[in-house]
């Protein structure tokens, strides 16, 4: 099938369109149902005076739901991505953003913020879970890397020990601790935007804009990666610099997102296989339809997880396993693995 530049405009529109209206419901709906009249009447005010919200339900709509709202689709769209990049190079749509141990490194970096109190500060735990995920890509990328190539199976194996020995550590450590500590450890582990502010959005926001954008750029490698390494190199794609430019900006577009949000797992392996069943696997529209539809679907998810036992609110780690672990078997026996 062939992607025109059109059809790709056509087509992030009308996600992006989509996108749009998952904000404005999401931004109604909460334990205090705001209407969408309302909503609108709010957010022309502030982006038109840049003032004090209007009244309590301005409040809720400025300084509580709009960051998080915000935030959960940038952290959707850097996992969608993430996911596709990981997919491609490993040619396996079972791939997920968390294969190279990002989320093991940066949840033993959380819980050890926590544990030191460095998790008081507002930017602590981010700061804490994105140093812990990077250091541990590093790490993967050290032990896997065999001479000056990155072998597929070898970094990933690595990813996978690596992965297991923090995963142990987090045990050991949440089995000693206390109870308070605990209770936050757990939530954070499951995926939380509670304590979303415009401050973490623009903290993220340049890693992962940057990273979307530097994969994208090479989308046309991502495709020649599709029909093997050795058709890629024989069609003029430096295969071995590809893989390494897309293993690090999908590492780093991931641990951006988990540092602000904790774990949030099949994000990045629904949203590139749903779109590619969709609208083809091209890269130069899968990537752009994938960030659109990633945020959609975490907005979607985090709304559900605040307003379905309101006022409680759920980890939305848990709602996306209840859409994912069902998709993640059809995969599984569509394959017959």
């Amino acid at each position: 099938m062939i992607v025109s530049p059109r059809k790709i405009i056509t087509v992030c529109c009308l996600f992006f369109c989509l996108l749009l209206g998952v904000i404005l419901a999401s931004l109604s709906l909460g334990a205090a149902k705001i209407g969408l009249p309302q909503v609108l009447r709010i957010l022309i005010h502030h982006a038109v005076y840049f003032d004090s919200p209007l009244g309590p339900e301005g409040l809720i709509i400025i300084s509580v739901r709009l960051p998080r709202i915000l935030l959960a689709g940038l952290v959707g769209a850097a996992l969608a991505v993430a996911g596709c990049s990981f997919q491609a190079l490993l040619r396996n749509p079972l791939a997920d953003p968390y294969i190279l141990g990002v989320s093991s490194g940066s949840a033993l970096g959380a819980v050890l913020a926590i544990l030191v109190g460095f998790s008081a500060t507002s930017f602590g735990m981010p700061l804490a879970s994105f140093c812990g995920a990077m250091i541990t890509v590093m790490l993967v990328f050290h032990v896997g890397k065999v001479g000056r190539s990155l072998h597929t199976n070898t970094l990933l194996l690595a990813g996978v020990i690596i992965s297991s020995f923090f995963s142990a550590i987090i045990m050991f450590v949440i089995s000693v601790v206390q109870n308070e500590d605990l209770s936050k450890i757990v939530f954070w582990l499951m995926g939380d935007f509670s304590s979303s502010s415009y401050h973490f959005i623009l903290i993220i926001l340049p890693y992962i804009v940057g990273g979307i954008g530097a994969i994208y750029f090479n989308a046309r490698g991502l495709n020649l990666i599709l029909m093997g390494e050795e058709t890629a190199v024989q069609l003029g794609s430096d295969v071995e610099r590809l893989k390494k430019m897309a293993y690090i900006f999908a590492s780093l577009i991931t641990a951006a997102g988990v540092s602000v949000c904790g774990l949030i797992g099949f994000v990045g392996l629904i949203i590139p296989h749903s779109v590619r069943m969709l609208l083809g696997p091209d890269h130069r529209l899968l990537i752009p339809a994938s960030t659109l539809v990633g945020a959609c679907f975490l907005i979607g998810s985090d709304t559900i997880a605040r307003t379905i036992a309101a006022p409680t609110e759920l980890p939305v780690g848990a709602v996306t396993a209840t859409f994912g672990a069902p998709f993640f078997i059809y995969l599984l026996k569509r394959r017959k693995v």
